[in-house]
């Protein structure tokens, strides 16, 4: 089976898996696009690898990824938080997203879901880039990155959206040779 050569896959059962089962697949969950969200927003500046392995110490650090505690998070939640040595310690980062939850709530209000509002910039429709070519950003990402700014969202820059659509599913960057690449599984 062909994969895309990240860093580390052939070597690591929780890379592969995420590979295989999640990156890239269309979701259209709006528990799982929150918890992406959260994933994507601690990721900034580490590996990606670091935040899978501390994915279950988040689950259980930020209630399950629930967007509806996370909003009411105070300042004792915040410094439990900090001193939760199985997660990312970044008070930047939990702040925002305690922020990030909000707007969550209030874009889920407003388009009836969340997916409803992040797919609608593609018209509902996965696209195809080429991960080969290494890019960060793109006029999508871009574009994604304003509005969520614009909507209240923290720490989603073009960069960051650009990882999050592609762990999402709104844009497909398997290698060409990568058996992911050509639809051979579910959506989520």
């Amino acid at each position: 089976m062909i994969r895309c050569k990240w860093p580390n896959l052939e070597n690591n059962a929780e890379y592969i898996a995420y590979h295989d089962n999640e990156w890239g697949v269309a979701s259209y969950d709006d528990a799982y696009l929150f918890e992406m969200i959260l994933l994507e927003s601690f990721h900034g500046g580490l590996s990606w690898l670091i935040i899978l392995k501390k994915r279950e110490a988040f689950r259980k650090a930020f209630d399950n990824f629930n967007p509806n505690i996370i909003k009411d998070y105070d300042d004792e939640k915040v410094i439990s938080l900090l001193e939760n040595r199985d997660i990312v310690r970044n008070r930047a980062k939990i702040l925002a997203n305690i922020e990030n939850a909000k707007a969550f709530l209030r874009v889920q209000a407003e388009f009836g879901s969340f997916s409803n509002y992040i797919w609608s910039f593609t018209e509902d429709k996965v696209l195809y880039g080429d991960f080969d070519k290494l890019q960060s950003t793109n006029e999508l990402s871009d574009k994604v990155s304003k509005d969520m700014k614009k909507r209240g969202f923290k720490y989603m820059g073009s960069v960051t959206t650009y990882s999050y659509l592609e762990a999402i599913g709104v844009m497909n960057n398997h290698s060409r040779e990568c058996f992911k690449r050509h639809g051979n599984y579910e959506t989520n």
